[in-house]
């Protein structure tokens, strides 16, 4: 479009702005557009954000806006979908603005600078460059040469989407970035890294590894990627709305009163909250800025008196939940954080910041200042993760209908999933995926999946965290096992379930290792351990069934969950990797140990549950916990095969599955509670029937 027809296009709309009283004049909501397309599109009311531009914006506006918004999606993903066919062009262009700052190499890592989970796509800086799509990556970029860096879940992957005659591909354990970063930077060399993309836990071996190789690692202001990357999208533009108290359980105010004495007990004078899940919790308010996770991407400082400066675009905020914030939250522009810093340290204010998690640039823009940081957990997460009273009655409502939703699923594939595959007309991983989203958006107070639904049928069931696309679906065939790892996020409650069903009939292999799997999975699941116990220390439980048989799984047992907030959540977790976090009463996390025969199979069972003081009169000399099951939907049960179970392990199963069909059948349609009722009758010591 010409100069003069966007600007006469603009005088109209700036007429139409300001006739309903709009916020933004015709610029400004060429912009918020631009940030709304590069924010996922929500799967309820995917018009809210017109509320950003006026509180009740009319037909005509709406109208006007919908075709703004399908104009800036022309081409708004900045050239992330060109994968590795561009990567040459781009590397050299890389390496050009290195030079001419006088850098001999780069870090490029995965992150955003809120080191979050699901990153943005203007922070895509790996895949733009690289082609690789992963959830965890780095690379490294030399003068000449050049790297990637991935975990065991994705090498075969990054070899079909990286070039690797540009960056070669390596297992960031067995052969870590520090040692190669040692081998190639050379005598005196510079590399690079952005302070917004690395805590400063994560940049000591890369510091390190510079001083190895006789170089350093230089901080630089501004990302050299960012100055080469033609039609970068914007930074994501969302809704910021209230939480209800109905669900959040808390009031703020009450949050940050208790946070601010979590500061003065570390004796500092105000802490620093670069996640945005901490922020979220503590304003109880939610966004839609990243995939999956309700979060507004912004920072905060909260001072040990319990008031809050929150640093967010403006943009993003809607006049109900201005009108709810309340007079100790003071609203501040994202640029005013290091100014803010400033102030703190020449005021003699002693800040605190978790180097595990906020970004180097804060740590260093308060030393800069003179100041000096305390170092210290983000005081928000663990009183996060304790879930109170109306949170834990949320999770459980939503896993009742999150449990029916799964239940008519596994019906239909039941049905489905063998018919079809004898007379060849297979469910597909997408159908099946898809078809157990659309159970769920039928549900109330559903607002998005909880993350991409994991959907592996056969070979790709042994990839844990394998994300089926239109070049990958696979067929579900008859013989075969399917798995399915998928979750939801409601208003009351964010769910997460693993379920591995047999398509036809199972080999005896198969079922010896799903019920292996099970009966780890019913040994955490009836723990009972004493209060301080971490999920490190009972992580052996869910594995011993698994190791007796010569056998064992690659990554955790259990990560935390959030309520209607990260499906991944810490501090805690169960895991081998150690972990200093107490398991407390309140705390959800996923129960979900597996097994993978690389390229046959894969087999996950995930319940979510949560700590519960567990007292006994009279026999306990210690605090006790034990676990809450919260997951309610059948295990397969073609796949159990009983004679590997114990007397207890079976009265589990049978329990379990009782409750199940107590709870979920008044939920069902009656063909449905009529497979629950089948699927979940006591175990009579033989195997069952195919799925």
């Amino acid at each position: 479009m010409t100069a003069d027809g966007n600007g006469g296009q603009d005088r109209e709309i700036d007429s139409l702005l300001r006739s309903e009283g709009a916020r933004l004049d015709a610029a400004g909501v060429r912009d918020l557009v631009a940030g709304v397309v590069a924010a996922p599109t929500p799967t309820v009311n995917g018009d809210a954000w017109m509320r950003l531009v006026a509180d009740a914006p009319t037909d005509t506006l709406r109208q006007r806006l919908r075709a703004l918004r399908q104009e800036a999606e022309a081409g708004a993903d900045g050239g992330l979908c060109e994968g590795k066919a561009a990567s040459g062009e781009r590397i050299e262009l890389l390496r050009a603005e290195l030079a001419r700052c006088g850098l001999d190499g780069f870090v490029v890592p995965r992150a955003d600078a809120h080191q979050g989970e699901s990153v943005p796509p203007h922070a895509q800086r790996l895949a733009w460059l690289t082609g690789f799509t992963g959830s965890a990556g780095l690379a490294v970029v030399m003068r000449d040469t050049a790297a990637v860096f991935v975990d065991g879940r994705y090498t075969i992957q990054v070899r079909e989407e990286v070039d690797t005659g540009l960056f070669t591909p390596r297992h960031v354990t067995e052969e870590p970035p520090s040692d190669w970063i040692a081998e190639n930077l050379g005598e005196g060399g510079k590399l690079g890294y952005d302070p917004w993309l690395h805590t400063p836990e994560g940049l000591a071996s890369l510091r390190a590894a510079a001083e190895r190789a006789g170089g350093s690692a230089v901080a630089i202001e501004g990302n050299p990627i960012d100055a080469v990357w033609n039609n970068r999208p914007a930074e994501p533009v969302s809704p910021a709305v209230p939480h209800d108290l109905a669900y959040a359980g808390e009031p703020a105010r009450d949050k940050q009163v208790a946070v601010a004495e979590a500061v003065r007990r570390r004796d500092a004078d105000a802490a620093v909250l670069t996640l945005p899940d901490s922020i979220a919790w503590l304003l109880n308010v939610r966004g839609g800025d990243v995939a999956h996770t309700p979060l507004v991407l912004s920072f905060a400082i909260i001072d040990a008196d319990g008031q809050v400066d929150w640093f967010v675009d403006p943009r993003k905020l809607t006049g109900e939940l201005r009108d709810t914030l309340g007079e100790t939250v003071r609203l501040r522009r994202p640029d005013e954080l290091g100014p803010a810093l400033d102030a703190l340290a020449a005021a003699g204010q002693r800040v605190m910041a978790d180097p595990a998690s906020a970004p180097s640039w804060v740590f260093d823009r308060l030393e800069n200042a003179a100041a000096e940081p305390v170092r210290g957990e983000d005081p928000v997460q663990r009183p996060k993760a304790r879930k109170n009273t109306a949170e834990l009655e949320g999770s459980r409502a939503a896993h009742r209908r999150d449990g029916a939703a799964m239940s008519r699923f596994l019906a239909w594939l039941s049905r489905e999933a063998p018919a079809r595959a004898e007379r060849g007309e297979p469910v597909t991983e997408i159908e099946a995926a898809e078809a157990l989203a659309a159970l769920r958006r039928g549900l109330d107070l559903f607002r998005d999946l909880s993350f991409e639904t994991i959907s592996g049928a056969g070979p790709h069931g042994a990839l844990p965290h394998y994300r089926v696309s239109e070049a990958s679906n696979r067929a579900l065939n008859a013989g075969e096992l399917y798995l399915v790892d998928s979750g939801a996020q409601y208003l009351d409650g964010t769910t997460d379930i693993t379920r591995t069903i047999a398509v036809g009939t199972p080999t005896p292999e198969m079922q010896a290792h799903y019920t292996r799997v099970l009966k780890g999975h019913i040994a955490l699941a009836t723990a009972r351990f004493p209060k301080g116990t971490t999920g490190s220390q009972i992580d052996t439980l869910a594995r011993a069934p698994m190791w007796q048989a010569g056998l064992d799984y690659d990554h955790g047992t259990g990560h935390g969950v959030g309520s209607y907030l990260g499906v991944h959540e810490g501090p805690q977790r169960i895991s081998k990797v150690p972990n200093r976090v107490p398991l407390e009463p309140g705390m959800i996390c996923s129960n979900e140990p597996g097994y993978y025969r690389e390229g046959a199979y894969g087999i996950r069972i995930e319940n979510l549950v949560a700590v519960r003081e567990d007292v006994r009169e009279g026999s306990d000399e210690r605090e006790m916990l034990a676990f809450e099951t919260l997951t309610l939907a059948p295990f397969c049960r073609a796949l159990i095969d009983t004679a590997l179970l114990d007397a207890a392990e079976l009265a589990w199963i049978d329990a379990y599955h009782a409750r199940v069909a107590e709870t979920l059948t008044p939920l069902l349609d009656d063909q449905t509670a009529v497979w629950v009722r089948a699927e979940t009758a006591p175990l009579a010591g033989a195997v069952g029937t195919p799925a």
